[in-house]
């Protein structure tokens, strides 16, 4: 008996769930595991032995799945410790596999999952334990290592440029517009705030301004540059990465409900665009200022997901399925951009120790001279990730979606 077993970890995307059925198809296509399992909450799900049977799910359901957002197997931000000084989660994670006569694990997730998937491929080697840990690469962030972009990116970029668009003319109505700012994710990195760039109304960017974290922000600058563009149009439209920070480094807004970070020691964000609406207030440039935060509906909004990367998030399972088979441990599977026009893609592995606890940053040769803007370099990388709309399975006129955790099927 050869079994398999597929987690998820960290923040959900519209297409996460297209990974796991890749492995499950990849699986069906190669006939090489008897079982696909799937470990519910992540790492601290599989060690309270939360597994079920992927292989018992219907084809409807399979298919329903790949076109469900968010994490389907639930997910987790739970930190293995360094293996050195505490092998306990180590030696109970081995054994729980062992039980399942599971020989690959498949990990799907960001840079701190692939912290996970290398400690857990190099414990396995020193201690000869005959196992392969594979990551499988999703984030909204876009902020992976070595790969061209993640699967997830190209949705949460088709949600905000669309939602730029449908708000721009939604603030550009009256004789007397003001100023409104949509706010974004990003943390650390300005990709999701960049994809604003897109929105284009007569071949016409619609953001005046677009500001990243990797840039420090200049209140002095932000005031200028708004006071001008508003003298001139009686409108600006803003686009704000929830990452800013100042000069030194800190965010310049962060929630203050629980004044906590995350257990990979993030900061809890949100909040900058109320920020800079208060500064705009304060200075007296216009009372009349709306902010829009789009908060987690970037990462769920199946309904304006990408059929490209709906289709990507898809091959990156069926091929860690595929490299698993040739035998490879301890990798995260990259994608690689062959060419842009005709957009082209294939598969690579990467060592995730490579990949793990790295920030891949927006470049700065894409950001415009005046810091407040990105490059057409930019717009033409984002573009090909958004094509194309899938047809969504649709029941008394909302989308049909699947949760797994719901199904009966057991692990055994």
């Amino acid at each position: 008996m050869k079994n398999c077993l597929v987690a998820q970890s960290g923040g959900p995307t519209a297409v996460i769930n297209s990974s796991i059925v890749g492995v499950i198809k990849g699986n069906m296509k190669a006939q090489y595991y008897d079982n696909v399992y799937g470990g519910i909450n992540g790492i601290e799900g599989i060690l309270n032995n939360k597994i079920i049977n992927l292989s018992k799910l219907e084809e409807s359901d399979i298919e329903n799945l790949k076109y469900t957002p968010s994490a389907g197997l639930g997910s987790c931000r739970f930190k293995m410790k360094d293996y050195n000084t505490c092998e306990e989660n180590y030696k109970e994670l081995f054994n729980i596999l062992d039980d399942l006569d599971i020989q690959t694990f498949f990990y799907i997730g960001g840079n701190d999952s692939m912290d996970t998937v290398s400690k857990l491929s190099e414990y396995a080697k020193i201690k000869g334990i005959n196992k392969q840990i594979i990551g499988i690469p999703k984030t909204i962030d876009n902020d992976l290592y070595y790969t061209d972009h993640t699967p997830g990116f190209g949705s949460a970029a088709k949600y905000i440029a669309s939602t730029v668009l449908e708000t721009y003319l939604d603030s550009s109505v009256y004789i007397n517009n003001g100023i409104f700012i949509t706010e974004t994710m990003g943390r650390d990195t300005g990709w999701l705030a960049a994809s604003a760039a897109l929105a284009k109304i007569n071949g016409k960017a619609v953001a005046d301004f677009i500001y990243l974290p990797e840039v420090e922000f200049s209140q002095e600058q932000f005031l200028k540059d708004v006071t001008n563009k508003f003298e001139t149009n009686n409108k600006v439209y803003i686009v704000a990465s929830e990452g800013l920070k100042d000069k030194d480094g800190n965010y310049l807004s962060s929630v203050k409900l629980s004044n906590k970070h995350d257990t990979f020691s993030h900061a809890q964000l949100g909040g900058v665009g109320n920020f800079l609406k208060s500064l705009i207030i304060e200075n007296k440039i216009t009372n009349r200022v709306k902010v829009l935060e789009l908060g987690v509906s970037q990462r769920c909004g199946m309904h304006c997901v990408s059929n490209t990367d709906l289709q990507e998030a898809c091959l990156v399972g069926e091929n860690a399925v595929k490299y698993s088979i040739e035998g490879h441990t301890g990798f995260m599977v990259g994608i690689k951009r062959v060419q842009n026009n005709p957009y082209k893609i294939e598969t690579f592995r990467i060592n995730a120790s490579e990949v793990a606890n790295k920030i891949k940053y927006f470049p700065d040769e894409w950001i415009t001279a005046d810091k407040n803007n990105v490059t057409k370099e930019a717009y033409e990388y984002i573009t090909p990730l958004i094509i194309g709309s899938p047809n969504i399975n649709i029941e008394n006129g909302l989308p049909r979606y699947i949760q797994l955790q719901s199904k009966d099927i057991i692990s055994k």
